[in-house]
């Protein structure tokens, strides 16, 4: 693999607006896609595991999920996105991003930009 990548959910509103502020805001190398249009098998993801949260595929192979994901994100950007991939990698923080990461993604149709599209199928939720 060439370059890392990050992928999302591209039927949320709410996570499109998220994609949408990376591409304009924070300056990385990495590729940012929608997995309905990722090549999940060459990624080695699964559609279970891009509707459960965000997922990042380092250019080296290697995998994070939702917050995890968020930070790698981050640590491959620019200086001052780098320093907050290392403060979400932080162990008290990181303890407390899963938490709230998985609130955001329970209820991301409620947020700023989000739809009905945006709701995670109850099956899925905690």
């Amino acid at each position: 693999m060439e370059r890392s990548t990050f992928v999302y959910d591209g039927d949320c509103a709410f996570c499109t607006k998220c994609a949408e502020f990376i591409e304009r805001r924070i300056p990385t190398r990495a590729r940012v896609l929608p997995w309905q249009f990722a090549d999940l098998d060459a990624l080695g993801l699964t559609e279970a595991e891009c509707t459960e949260a965000v997922q990042w595929v380092g250019a080296d192979g290697s995998r994070a999920a939702g917050p995890d994901a968020i930070a790698r994100l981050l640590g491959d950007s620019g200086p001052l996105w780098r320093v907050a991939g290392a403060g979400l990698r932080f162990p008290p923080a990181r303890a407390a991003a899963w938490p709230a990461y998985r609130w955001v993604a329970r209820n991301r149709h409620r947020l700023p930009g989000g739809t009905a599209a945006c709701a995670v199928p109850s099956a899925q939720r905690d």
